[in-house]
């Protein structure tokens, strides 16, 4: 793993984020698992006077979040003992350009069924193989290549249809301080549409302007797997859905609407 980081703190909830942050369609823009993951660990730290976790977090990307300091405001939306809804906004300048929403619920001392519904019968994080990008091999640093280590279980990431594949972060999401389970798990789900692109990355985009994770579950150690599939309607707008799941099985679902155009 690097010793560098994707985000450096600034203090007074202000962020600098690193070449590691930059996205595949933007040279001046973030991948959306950057920034996802860091609102992430900021939801999670909104305090609470009961124990509560995190259900679904809900990500719009208002407007593409640029390579330069970022400041975070967070604050309860809708408070409650059992169920809360919290926010964070993340702000370029005076400009909002990401909002994220986590419904919060209440924990509590539930028995759960029996057993974890399997993952995906695919060989292991170890066992598959380094993903080749070969439409970014001479690029800039970026998230996806240098931030992340993507290993390829089914199917290749050059060509279109569905495809299963394992993530793990290679730095920090913030230096100098633990990167959470759900900030690992957020950062992955963003990859959905880009390891099962229904249209080539050669001639086509396919942007998601927005993100929402179903947590049934926190990864255990590094890696998170994506079982995911791209499907695109008539008009070009497209969806893609992402079952989530690390070594012992599923830990919940990604959804990303897409806004899809040949380039």
């Amino acid at each position: 793993m690097s010793d560098a980081a994707i985000f450096l703190p600034r203090g007074d909830g202000r962020y600098q984020p690193t070449e590691l942050a930059r996205g595949p369609w933007d040279p001046g823009a973030q991948h959306g698992g950057a920034p996802g993951g860091l609102l992430a660990g900021a939801l999670e730290l909104i305090p609470s006077d009961v124990p509560m976790a995190v259900v679904r977090l809900t990500y719009e990307f208002i407007r593409p979040v640029p390579l330069t300091e970022l400041r975070v405001e967070t604050r309860i939306a809708r408070p409650g003992g059992r169920v809360q809804l919290v926010e964070a906004l993340l702000h370029a300048g005076e400009t909002v350009v990401c909002r994220a929403v986590a419904l919060r619920v209440r924990t509590a001392g539930v028995a759960a069924p029996e057993g974890i519904d399997p993952a995906p019968r695919v060989p292991g994080p170890e066992q598959s193989d380094p993903v080749r990008m070969a439409l970014f091999e001479q690029g800039p640093t970026m998230f996806a290549r240098d931030g992340m280590e993507v290993r390829m279980a089914r199917g290749l990431f050059d060509e279109v249809g569905p495809a299963v594949a394992w993530f793990r972060l290679r730095a920090p999401l913030v230096a100098g301080e633990p990167t959470s389970p759900l900030q690992r798990l957020v950062s992955a789900a963003d990859f959905g549409n880009g390891i099962s692109a229904a249209v080539p990355w050669s001639s086509h985009l396919f942007i998601n302007p927005d993100l929402t994770v179903y947590v049934e579950r926190l990864p255990d150690g590094e890696w998170v797997g994506l079982d995911a599939k791209t499907r695109i309607g008539s008009a070009g707008a497209g969806l893609a859905e992402s079952v989530l799941f690390d070594v012992r099985g599923r830990l919940g679902r990604g959804l990303q609407g897409l806004y899809v155009a040949e380039r």
